[in-house]
């Protein structure tokens, strides 16, 4: 019975009661429900990597599994010749890794020492998303595919012929497509070349072909790009841009030969650079049409310093806007497979100023290449088209490289065979082991010790 009195002592009229302010609604998940939420899980590439100089290769993903098992130790279970193989996890030894050795690694550990392995015919660098063996870690960085080819003449012999379509489609496939044209589009001037038939002039015709090829920039930074003197020279750089095509190593004056062309992919800028030390085509100064230049042997006498170091500072400039520097030199000995001894020493100059990328032409034969650093120097990839007739000015390499964001992941060398149309075409391994035995045989690039 006293229930009810002390109810009604304890409960006052809603009315006589003051409301409270309404809660605010929240504008953010409570710190309770975000620290809880899992972050979305990434991964990378898990890589099969060999010795670069080894050929490519591909396999089904049971056998990487196998691999990784430590089932696989003998090479022909991957179909190359019969040997002991070995496995390792470690990544100090990549530069320069064993033959006889897979390492399984990271994608984001390799270079360009070492060549991976496709797994059900994926290659992990080119396509990582699609790859189908990966591991827990951070995302891969944009990936951007760059194509270097060697001296380009479309003049003399080969003025009519259709040279770059062969291999247009694979060219024009890459990201980013460079070579150096060796060859003026304007013939309005005298030729300067001794003997006459030495200079190299083709119709503005073949804009075409090379805008189909896909090449994105192109270096005019040779001795042919002279050969009908300066009118012609100015008028060949105009005749490009307007097409499409930029330009970089040669120019009206001194100021436009030193400019470099940018080009970006994926939010990565990649700069290009060149420089002529064969000389015939006049040194660009101010007021004088030529190219960006620098005296060393063989050809023009001694290393000029204060002309590297003109080109040195242009490479810290690029550096510092662009992502990714390449610099194509045009040097060296005609007609050996050897670099001279002063290739390394500007090259090594090149990589301290901030080049990640060099790659150098005029020999006409396949040159060796080394790593240094983390940049690659490729002395010479050959003749691209051209119109001699012995076999090693008939064969070349196509560089096709592979980066990650700034970083030079992968550099396979792909070996073509001129024509009697003076078309390169690709051709088998087996076809070119001559051409890779001279070209490696020159190399420190994936050299084992």
């Amino acid at each position: 019975m006293l229930v009810l009195p002390l109810l009604g002592a304890c409960t006052s009229h809603p009315e006589s009661q003051p409301k409270p302010d309404p809660l605010p609604l929240p504008t953010s998940p409570p710190p309770w429900v975000t620290e809880t939420l899992p972050a979305e899980p990434t991964t990378r590439p898990l890589v099969f990597a060999v010795n670069a100089r080894r050929p490519p290769m591909s396999m089904p993903k049971p056998v990487a599994e196998w691999l990784q098992q430590g089932i696989v130790d003998n090479w022909d279970q991957l179909g190359q010749p019969s040997a002991p193989l070995r496995t390792t996890d470690r990544t100090d030894r990549l530069d320069h890794l064993p033959m006889d050795t897979v390492a399984i690694v990271a994608a984001d550990a390799v270079g360009p020492a070492v060549r991976v392995i496709e797994v059900d015919g994926v290659d992990p660098l080119r396509d990582p998303d699609d790859y189908p063996v990966q591991v827990a870690g951070p995302p891969h960085a944009p990936v951007t595919t760059m194509t270097v080819v060697g001296d380009v003449m479309l003049g003399r012999q080969v003025t009519g012929h259709a040279a770059l379509g062969p291999m247009s489609a694979r060219l024009a496939s890459a990201d980013i497509t460079v070579g150096n044209l060796e060859s003026t589009l304007s013939d309005d001037g005298s030729p300067r070349q001794d003997p006459v038939g030495d200079s190299f002039h083709a119709d503005p015709g073949v804009r075409a072909g090379l805008r189909g090829a896909g090449f994105d920039a192109l270096s005019l930074a040779n001795n042919h790009t002279g050969d009908y003197g300066d009118r012609a020279l100015v008028q060949t750089v105009d005749l490009l841009r307007t097409a499409g095509l930029p330009t970089f190593g040669a120019g009206r004056d001194l100021a436009a030969a030193r400019e470099p062309v940018v080009v970006s992919r994926h939010g990565v800028r990649f700069g290009f650079l060149g420089f002529n030390a064969i000389g015939e085509t006049p040194e660009a100064a101010p007021g004088q049409p030529g190219a960006l230049s620098v005296s060393m042997p063989p050809r023009t006498g001694p290393l000029d310093r204060a002309e590297l170091d003109r080109v040195l500072s242009d490479v810290r400039r690029l550096a510092r806007v662009a992502d990714v520097v390449t610099v194509l030199p045009h040097w060296g000995t005609q007609y050996t497979n050897r670099p001279d001894p002063i290739q390394a020493v500007v090259s090594r100059a090149l990589v301290k100023a901030g080049a990640d990328l060099v790659v150098g032409g005029h020999p006409h034969w396949v040159q060796g290449a080394e790593q240094v650093g983390d940049a690659l120097v490729v002395n010479s990839l050959g003749n691209f088209v051209f119109d001699m007739d012995t076999p090693e000015t008939n064969e070349g390499l196509v560089l096709e490289a592979t980066f990650w964001g700034d970083r030079l992941m992968a550099a396979d060398f792909v070996p073509y065979r001129i024509g009697l149309d003076f078309a390169p075409r690709v051709v088998s391994r087996a076809d070119a082991a001559g051409t890779f035995e001279r070209f490696w045989e020159f190399s420190d690039l994936a050299a084992t010790r």
